[in-house]
């Protein structure tokens, strides 16, 4: 049974392998371009930044250098699933480099400044979280803010606690899309 989550809330994973998905719903009329939302995980160390460059996944890194993280297909026009997610993150939290603590979940819109759109021209945002072994929802955070200036947002993240793993519902938005993150973390 799922468990639909607030913003701030946390819960013990309890698996090893977890399947992230993200989707969306473009907002009709809103814009002349396809909504290209791009997810992307940073792997962070106890002091909040990027262990290396290569523990950002992402577009253009799919793979975390241990393994751990794959990045899904690249939907770029959030209209290949009604309802479902529109992108994916494969993560095995046995395999995640002992110096990562902390595992973000985030996504950004490709191209926002020059193709004018932000979060709030997207509806029905959500996070979840999918048991890897037999595809069982475990847990579903859907963004309830109205992020209208803000072009990235932080949807959730994975982090050790106790040698265990838990997730957090984060709902954080950016206005400077994907490069205000990665200035931030790295």
């Amino acid at each position: 049974m799922s468990i639909d989550l607030q913003k701030g809330q946390r819960l013990d994973v309890g698996l090893s392998k977890i399947h992230v998905g993200l989707g969306w719903d473009p907002a009709e009329g809103k814009s002349n371009f396809d909504y290209d939302l791009d997810a992307s995980a940073f792997m962070l160390g106890a002091n909040k930044k990027l262990v290396t460059d290569q523990f950002f996944v992402f577009y253009n890194n799919k793979v975390s250098p241990d393994g751990a993280v794959a990045a899904g297909e690249d939907d770029q026009s959030g209209t290949s699933t009604a309802g479902g997610d529109d992108e994916t993150i494969d993560i095995d939290l046995d395999r995640v480099d002992q110096r990562v603590q902390e595992i973000l979940i985030c996504v950004s819109i490709h191209e926002a400044q020059e193709r004018r759109q932000n979060f709030g021209q997207v509806g029905n945002a959500f996070i979840r979280i999918v048991n890897g072994q037999d595809n069982v929802e475990l847990a579903k955070y859907e963004l309830a803010e109205d992020f209208s200036v803000e072009t990235a947002v932080e949807f959730g993240r994975l982090y050790r606690r106790e040698s265990k793993w838990r997730f957090e519902a984060v709902g954080i938005g950016y206005r400077g899309g994907l490069n205000e993150l990665v200035n931030r973390y790295q």
